[in-house]
């Protein structure tokens, strides 16, 4: 397989996104000050809250993100990395009912990080609780159900890399609601049911340019 200039714009939009998810995370929570910011006890969405005061009547908890137009911007930039990444590699992935489904769930899940993006939890909780579904519900469904593309597909050729990351998304994200930490603590169970998907998107696109990159030589020769 070669990978066309639109294939190849894809997989790096894939490869960006998680990178600059993480890093956005980790620079708006250094921030923090009183309390500083707890990856086990707060939740993603906590870095994008716009205002400083107690949040939450399930899990009360201080927040105060004065670097959140950072994680915001981050987010709608991962949305739509991930977005853009799917769309150029939807036909590359493979066809089929299977393939569809899983690609058009998984697009919907980019919707849902743009409105959390847009709509932080303390200025449209519904909203932002509506994205969040869009990427654990729908998004982890989806991603579930790649890995059951037929092995005559592209996405099919990392069927165990999918299954684990839809398996581990779906099990991260019934925790969550269960408000179930298992010794990461519940912000902790959040990221299990929030980044398979993104990490999964980089690592698939790190495989696609691997494999163009050792099948090119076979190529050149054939010719």
């Amino acid at each position: 397989m070669n990978l066309n200039r639109t294939g190849r714009i894809g997989a790096l939009c894939w490869v960006t996104a998680v990178p600059l998810f993480l890093v956005a995370s980790l620079v708006t929570g250094l921030g923090w000050r009183h309390p500083s910011y707890s990856w086990a006890a707060h939740n993603i969405s906590d870095l994008g809250n716009v205002h400083c005061g107690i949040w939450d009547t399930t899990r009360p908890r201080y927040v105060c993100s004065p670097w959140h137009s950072l994680m915001n911007s981050a987010m709608l930039a991962t949305a739509v990395l991930l977005a853009v990444g799917l769309l150029l590699t939807w036909r590359l992935l493979g066809r089929g009912g299977v393939v569809r489904s899983a690609q058009t769930l998984l697009l919907l899940a980019t919707c849902g990080y743009a409105l959390a993006a847009v709509y932080p939890a303390d200025v449209d909780e519904n909203l932002h609780v509506l994205g969040a579904f869009l990427i654990m519900g729908l998004g982890n469904l989806g991603l579930l159900i790649a890995g059951f593309a037929p092995d005559a597909t592209l996405l099919g050729r990392w069927r165990r890399l999918t299954l684990a990351a839809g398996l581990t998304a779906l099990a991260g994200t019934a925790l969550f609601f269960a408000q179930q930490g298992m010794g990461i603590g519940v912000g902790g169970m959040e990221r299990v049911a929030m980044l398979p998907f993104p990490i999964w998107a980089c690592c698939l696109g790190v495989l696609l340019a691997e494999t163009r990159h050792r099948r090119a030589p076979a190529e050149t020769s054939a010719g």
